[in-house]
């Protein structure tokens, strides 16, 4: 039986179009991992979708004068293109605002309900006197009680990550139109009872070995500090309606109903098999998703699933990354700071390029920079110089002095078990989700061919051992690479006869010819930098119904 692993990538809000800090954040390294995933055997699927519930939703819509379902309906054609362009490799990539996910939904809230872990409370709710309207926490902003930042969301501080009630605020204001005109008005709401689930969540993250430091220090802090009852129903009305009689007016607060678009959309992908991967003992859950997504993954998630009763699985790694700036500082849209991920297409560079280069900064353990100085010298110096130099020189050497034939000798040589032992390496890490690392030994394998390879000097003696070698080790660098550049990968596996499949047998060789080879990547020009920078911090004005 192969082992089944569900991956999954923290699902986006419909009406923000990601940039690069969004892709590398989830979407990219959630692939990466998938893609070895199945080549290495495993029955793995990728699985998304788009956040359309809640306010969020309600005010961009009313903002450009539509419906949500019109504004949805718009935002996730382009998320789709995005992530297609970008070769994600999604099994199935669904939407919030499904009917499979209402239904999901209901069914595991009312789950949770009669468990006894959802009881009604009366809460001071944030009012904005100028907009008319009651306002969710993620739309009324004011001073952090904490660390003191100026800005911080009703729901979570940005500077010092603490989640927050809009009722701590310090001068809080509608973020909406910017009034300080904020009453709080009492009513009735639901509640997930966290601390009733709290002896079950520290069991499950102090037993998981899997979870990196930085994800269970966040996880168990929370649970020091004591975890309190969770807020679970809003009075708007874009999304889910509470299944509960006295609350047919409200609907279920999307911070709840997101992380169940994992489980909807897997329905979605098979109605039958989805048990398989969230019931399934032996299955294995990873969600990748951004620093400020930690405490939802590694708390609040499980509270739910733990609530039901109903034998889900629990996340078996949660990988929680930190995140991408630019060029020193944030990405900001409305400044045109930043690469736009919808200018890419149009930007005349293939996705391997940017794919390469953010799979090299990936902020796995700490926040890194995206820098077009930087992006340009890796792009020549290893994707090019190193990786690109070493496979094209080979790859001519064989075709032009050897016919395209591969000499049948047995191979000797010590660097041979070098190369494997550094191809274990490189496995290892894929396993252990380290996929910044597992590129850059990828980068090493390719420099100690490129070495190998000008110290013996075959052109002088024709050593046919050192071409049998060095060609093979051409098909294990095209395996390798293959979840990291998937085009330029598959180009060089077509040239060398070998499957995209062939995984198995990377640690062999098996190359016996090759076809007439091709230059897979051309050096970036200081010119066509400064036509990139122009071109993908591009702001588009989107224009949405009439």
């Amino acid at each position: 039986m192969k082992e089944k692993r569900l991956i999954t990538a923290a699902l986006p809000y419909t009406n923000q179009v990601p940039h690069l800090g969004n892709m590398v954040g989830s979407h990219l390294p959630a692939d990466i991992f998938a893609r070895y995933c199945r080549l290495a055997g495993y029955d793995a699927i990728l699985i998304g979708g788009t956040d359309e519930n809640g306010t969020t939703t309600e005010v961009a819509a009313q903002k450009y004068g539509i419906t949500p379902k019109q504004l949805t309906d718009f935002f996730y054609k382009i998320h789709k293109e995005i992530y297609d362009w970008f070769n994600i490799s999604y099994d199935n990539f669904s939407r919030t605002s499904k009917k499979i996910h209402y239904e999901t939904t209901k069914e595991i809230f009312l789950r949770a309900y009669e468990n006894g872990y959802i009881s009604e409370k009366i809460i001071k709710i944030p009012f904005c006197k100028k907009c008319d309207r009651a306002l969710s926490d993620r739309y009324i902003k004011g001073t952090c009680p904490y660390c003191g930042y100026e800005d911080a969301k009703g729901d979570q501080c940005e500077k010092c990550g603490r989640l927050l009630d809009p009722v701590e605020l310090k001068n809080p204001r509608c973020a909406v139109c910017n009034s300080d005109n904020i009453i709080f008005e009492e009513k009735k709401h639901l509640f997930l009872e966290l601390p009733l689930l709290s002896n079950k969540i520290e069991k499950y993250i102090k037993k998981n070995k899997n979870l990196r430091a930085q994800v269970k220090n966040i996880g168990l802090a929370w649970i020091k500090e004591g975890l309190k009852p969770r807020d679970i129903t809003r009075d708007i009305k874009w999304g889910i309606p509470v299944p509960v009689k006295g609350y047919e007016n409200s609907v279920i607060y999307s911070w709840f109903d997101a992380p169940l678009g994992y489980i909807s959309s897997t329905k979605e992908w098979n109605k039958e098999r989805w048990k398989e991967f969230w019931k399934n003992k032996d299955a294995k859950i990873y969600h990748f998703l951004g620093k400020d997504n930690i405490p939802f993954h590694v708390i609040f998630f499980e509270g739910i699933l733990l609530a039901t009763d109903s034998g889900f699985n629990l996340p078996y790694n949660v990988v929680g990354l930190q995140y991408l700036n630019y060029e020193r500082g944030k990405f900001s849209k409305s400044q045109g700071h930043g690469v736009f991920c919808e200018n890419l297409p149009k930007a005349g560079l293939e996705s391997d390029y940017w794919r390469f280069y953010l799979a090299y900064i990936i902020p796995e353990t700490k926040d890194t920079e995206f820098l077009w100085s930087d992006f340009q010298d890796r792009v020549n110096s290893e994707l090019v110089g190193n990786f690109g130099n070493f496979v094209n020189r080979i790859l001519t050497f064989v075709y032009t002095k050897f016919d395209g034939k591969i000499p049948n000798v047995k191979i000797k040589d010590e660097f041979w078990s070098e190369i494997i032992e550094q191809v274990d390496k490189i496995l290892e890490l894929y396993e252990r989700v380290e996929l910044r690392e597992a590129l850059e030994e990828i980068l090493k394998l390719s420099d100690m061919g490129n070495r190998f390879f000008q110290k013996k000097e075959p052109w002088k003696n024709r050593d046919e051992e050192v071409i049998v070698i060095c060609a093979n080790l051409c098909k294990i660098l095209g395996l390798l690479i293959q979840p990291f550049i998937p085009d330029s990968s598959k180009k060089l596996l077509k040239i060398i006869n070998c499957k995209e499949g062939d995984f198995n047998k990377i640690k062999e060789a098996t190359i016996k010819s090759i076809n007439q080879p091709e230059i897979l990547f051309n050096k970036i020009e200081d010119e066509q930098i400064e036509e990139l920078k122009k071109k993908t911090s591009k702001i588009t004005e989107y224009k949405i119904g009439g």
